[in-house]
């Protein structure tokens, strides 16, 4: 089996430090199903073409074959194994490409996070979905794909269409993202994997299909395929996945919290946590011990929450039933002592209708839920949450939209998130924010998220709401006065 990976990137030849393999060199690598072969048809600085050629053992495949239960009387012997791009191919870009898989270079560590044009061509590829599937594996993904069908010898002609393609996938990307995707869709097209699929595959593949699995259009196919049609492993893989749901976007659930493009382009600032952090210090600092988090999610300020003591009722409530129970399983709650369970509860319900069950707290937090609502929805939001629930201090995030120009995935006109109904500049949230204080009596302050930009400010933004009148506020500004 033949992968090779060609660049056009100025200059080209730079390939080779982000494979960690030189041009001028021949290397060969011993697995334990057969050999590895790496090596540079083209090193031109217009143009670098690097392969990897797998040798699979037949007397391996043959020894395997006899303890395949499910194998026919001619598998050991006659099977394709050893020509399409399948796990064999998968474990050997593991081993010889580890560094470039995991996105590390040391000689070029900038090179290793930039996009440049990459081609991916699989002289065979076996694909039972035919090139339909194929396409809807990649397309997504971004890439360009050609998919030639390499026709069967004609005795065979009545088992049907060839399975088997000479398939090429072109993007502008990381090299590490190229090698990953193909790393968990290979094994999805060949439906099959040589060793044992078990527990540790279900963690394998979440850390590779980070930032674009639970978005993919194909999630469960691609889970089934990965774990071999093994329905445990995929109800657990499928269950740690963030999930979108269409009743998170009418109602301000935010169940998908980690990797969609927003995730792929906040991650290398850490903001995500950085918000979470800011919420919890400043609600300790505020002296709130009875908390709500609205839009809560999938739990991750919750279980930082529920980690200090100081905080003595907590409540999530979010739309999704299906972030909610991913909640339940992240804090373990079937797992608690009877005394930290009380604690904590999970409610289901929407943000533009008054609940009576979020009345009466000393703090809510709002974490990155309102550009999920439609605008004519915010008076909802505004009356339910400032006007019936009344909470004395309310910490509400949002991305800020001039940001957006500092990422080139983005740019000045796109949003972080395809759900996101819009994001606000900082004069449109400081707007909103001083419109909304005026109306219930609550004192607005607007600070900055993340690394500042001294021309577009900081990636996201938090107003401080402070209750000036009415019940429930007296602890909090009293603390408030104290600092």
């Amino acid at each position: 089996m033949l992968l090779s990976i060609t660049t056009t990137h100025q200059p080209a030849s730079d390939l080779g430090y982000l494979l960690a393999k030189h041009p001028d060199r021949i290397q060969s690598f011993e697995l334990n199903f057969g050999q590895a072969h790496f090596f540079y048809p083209e090193a031109r600085a217009d143009l670098c073409r690097a392969s990897l050629l797998v040798e699979v053992d037949p007397i391996y495949l043959t020894r395997r074959g006899q303890t395949v239960r499910d194998a026919g009387a001619l598998y050991p012997y006659v099977n394709d194994r050893p020509y399409v791009a399948s796990s064999f191919l998968c474990v050997a870009l593991s081993q010889v490409l580890r560094s470039a898989i995991s996105g590390r270079c040391k000689e070029r560590p900038e090179l290793a996070a930039q996009a440049i044009p990459l081609r991916a061509e699989l002289s065979v590829v076996r694909c039972r979905g035919g090139e339909e599937f194929l396409r809807r594996l990649f397309e997504p993904l971004g890439y360009e794909v050609e998919a030639a069908p390499l026709p069967l010898d004609s005795h065979f002609e009545e088992w049907g269409p060839s399975p088997y393609f000479r398939v090429s996938v072109e993007a502008e990307t990381t090299l590490a993202q190229l090698l990953t995707h193909l790393y968990v869709l290979l094994p999805v097209l060949d439906h099959d994997k040589h060793y044992w699929v078990g527990e540790d595959e279900v963690e394998k593949l979440l850390r590779h299909g980070e930032g674009w699995l639970e978005s993919h259009p194909e999630r469960s196919r691609i889970t089934r395929g990965y774990l071999k049609q093994r329905p445990s492993l995929v109800r657990m893989a499928l269950a740690r996945l963030v999930e979108d749901e269409e009743e998170g976007s009418e109602d301000g659930s935010r169940s998908s919290r980690t990797d969609d493009r927003e995730d792929f382009v906040e991650r290398p600032l850490g903001l995500h946590d950085t918000r979470l952090k800011t919420v919890a210090q400043l609600l300790k600092e505020a002296g709130c011990r009875r908390m709500v988090d609205l839009g809560c999610g999938e739990g991750r300020l919750l279980k930082r929450l529920m980690e200090d003591r100081h905080f003595t009722e907590i409540v999530g409530l979010d739309a999704s039933i299906r972030a909610l129970e991913i909640a339940h399983s992240r804090l373990k709650l079937d797992e608690l002592p009877e005394a930290q369970r009380q604690r904590i509860r999970l409610l289901h319900g929407a943000l533009t209708y008054r609940d009576a069950r979020i009345e009466g707290f000393d703090a809510a937090a709002v974490v990155e839920v309102i550009e999920h609502l439609d605008p004519p929805r915010l008076r909802a939001l505004e009356r339910v949450l400032f006007g019936c629930a009344k909470p004395g201090l309310v910490l509400l995030t949002t991305p800020n939209r001039e940001y957006n120009a500092k990422w080139p995935a983005l740019g000045a006109d796109s949003l972080r998130h395809p759900d996101h109904r819009f994001e606000w500049t900082r004069a449109e949230f400081g707007a909103w924010a001083g419109e909304v204080a005026a109306r219930y009596a609550y004192a607005v302050e607007i600070r900055p998220l993340g690394p500042s930009d001294p021309d577009v400010g900081a990636p996201s933004q938090l107003a401080l709401f402070r209750k000036t009148t009415g019940a429930g506020s007296t602890a909090i500004m009293e603390k408030h006065h104290e600092d």
